[in-house]
């Protein structure tokens, strides 16, 4: 169930409330995505009652729309593809080589095999690990992101990157034979004319980036350690379970705001990103002013399923550091 409190249209609506994700009820099977959240949200949205858990059909807009764009893709290659390659210069001899998602017996050197939207899953004790690629060519795990320049320019999400290529990698040890993976970027709010103005700003709207996978070794043992985790927070009251960190909270680095005026704290002199650069000016001004620190913002509660029965979020909401 949806609520549509902003009052999308019923055309819109539509696309919103359909959900093509390939639920799996099980639960001891754990998605890759899952397995990546931290354990307290994991094993806390699954408490969330059915009547507390209904979403606004406005926060499943960005989902959406990147699955339509995977949808698009995925179709290109499926329905286009020839027609497509001839136009990039592909030769027929090349074209016709290529399979998708090809059956075991059907590899050989007289074919070019992709692979794409391939679930495949692999048992841990009790528990299956269960995930999805986008795209696999070459050995070379692909992973389409439409997302903000912000992710791209502050590097937020390159350690999840990389566990989720990973992760892909170790599901998959026959046909990912490259320890690199590629991020394939579609920015949503992509300007030409920041590119000249911040040298970290991506130079187009599409854009690959490369990551060095982990090992094979490590990604095992990374998931035994967290299914070890999730299986003994299960058992545990939430107080107890260990508290979501900054980097799963999405948390920004915090503010120093310096007025000259103390009287007049509507808006601030001056920002800086250290209590050190705050204090010089203050020091300058012979200390007629004053600083106030702005606690970090967390960012993700805000999209967090296990939000309504969450206490450490009620605790960011007591002191300022979320805001609704």
């Amino acid at each position: 169930m949806y609520t549509n409190n902003t009052g999308i249209s019923l055309s819109m609506a539509v696309w919103l409330a359909t959900d093509e994700y390939d639920h799996n009820p099980d639960p001891y099977t754990v998605s890759v995505t899952s397995l990546m959240k931290s354990t307290k949200q994991l094993v806390l949205s699954a408490r969330v009652p059915d009547a507390d858990g209904i979403e606004d059909i406005s926060s499943m807009i960005a989902s959406r729309i990147g699955t339509a764009i995977h949808n698009s893709i995925e179709g290109s290659w499926i329905n286009s593809r020839k027609s497509a390659l001839i136009k990039l210069g592909y030769s027929e001899k090349i074209i016709n080589k290529i399979r998708i998602n090809p059956d075991v017996e059907e590899l050989d050197d007289d074919i070019i095999p992709i692979y794409m939207e391939q679930r495949t899953s692999k048992k841990v004790g009790k528990y299956t690990i269960s995930g999805k690629f986008d795209f696999l060519a070459e050995g070379r795990i692909e992973d389409f992101k439409s997302t903000s320049t912000f992710t791209y320019v502050n590097k937020s999400n390159d350690e999840k990157y990389i566990q989720q290529g990973s992760l892909y990698r170790w599901l998959n040890p026959t046909i990912v034979t490259e320890d690199v993976m590629a991020i394939q970027y579609i920015f949503t709010d992509w300007k030409a004319m920041m590119v000249k103005a911040d040298t970290r700003y991506p130079a187009t709207k599409v854009l690959e980036q490369k990551f060095k996978l982990n090992s094979i070794e490590h990604t095992e043992q990374y998931v035994k350690n967290k299914l070890e985790q999730i299986e003994l927070a299960t058992t545990q009251d939430e107080s107890e379970m260990p508290e979501c960190n900054s980097e799963e909270l999405w948390r920004k680095d915090p503010s120093f705001k310096y007025y000259k005026n103390p009287e007049k704290i509507s808006r601030s002199t001056k920002n800086f990103n250290s209590l050190a650069e705050a204090n010089n000016r203050l020091a300058d001004d012979k200390f007629v002013g004053i600083v106030k620190i702005i606690p970090g913002q967390v960012v993700a509660c805000k999209f967090c399923s296990a939000f309504p029965i969450c206490k450490q979020k009620d605790s960011y909401i007591a002191n300022g550091e979320l805001t609704l």
